[in-house]
């Protein structure tokens, strides 16, 4: 592959080191052996240079060459059309790890994301508003549940779809969202066990905190 680089931000707070997405592009190319670099944007300037490659002003983005990519699915996506480590190879694997890429980002994170900033803005009460979130959630885990129960991994191998998939559940498991999902907490544990999701979580809490001394 050309020379590859990630774009995260050169800072943020404390409460969501370890979940910025550019996590799950790290792990993915650490998981296919693939050399790059990281250069970051202001967490609090959200430049005409950022949006022309993120045009709403998040992060990550990837460079590959003169392509420039934006979204994690996306990312992922473009990484695994291009490595064997991250995406089976035969049309029927192919066609497996795409839809649970999908799945992770339409149908479990769709219900996850809304539950988490309530969790974590500390909002989340006895209400009808949280009720409907988390009676949506957990129908979600519910149907996710036995599908992980019956596989290690969701394609047969591991694949892009277990890296998008479990760091979704793994935002849930962070506020004990799974505790009535034993197949889902196991699956996360099997996924973040894998020695390149501990070396890329390690690299982004390293990057973030001499962002910390520099300030």
């Amino acid at each position: 592959m050309a020379n590859l680089t990630l774009t995260t931000f050169d800072w943020v707070p404390e409460l969501p080191r370890g979940f910025v997405r550019d996590l799950r592009v790290r792990w993915a190319l650490e998981e296919a052996a693939l050399p790059y670099r990281v250069a970051s944007v202001p967490f609090g300037d959200r430049s005409a240079a950022h949006l022309a490659h993120q045009p709403f002003g998040q992060v990550p983005w990837l460079t590959d060459g003169d392509i420039s990519i934006f979204e994690s699915g996306a990312i992922l996506l473009h990484l695994g059309e291009r490595n064997a480590e991250l995406m089976p190879t035969d049309p029927r694997g192919r066609s497996e790890a795409t839809k649970w890429v999908f799945a992770a980002l339409n149908s479990v994170e769709m219900a996850s994301l809304p539950w988490s900033i309530l969790k974590f803005t500390g909002n989340a009460s006895d209400t009808p508003a949280w009720k409907f979130l988390d009676d949506f959630l957990k129908l979600r885990l519910k149907h996710m549940e036995p599908v992980l129960a019956d596989r290690e991994w969701l394609a047969g191998s591991f694949s892009v779809a277990d890296i998008l998939m479990s760091d979704v559940l793994r935002l849930i498991d962070r506020f004990d969202g799974l505790t009535e999902h034993p197949a889902c907490r196991g699956y996360v544990t099997r996924a973040t066990a894998r020695p390149a999701f501990v070396k890329a979580r390690a690299d982004q809490m390293a990057y973030f905190a001499a962002a910390d001394a520099a300030r």
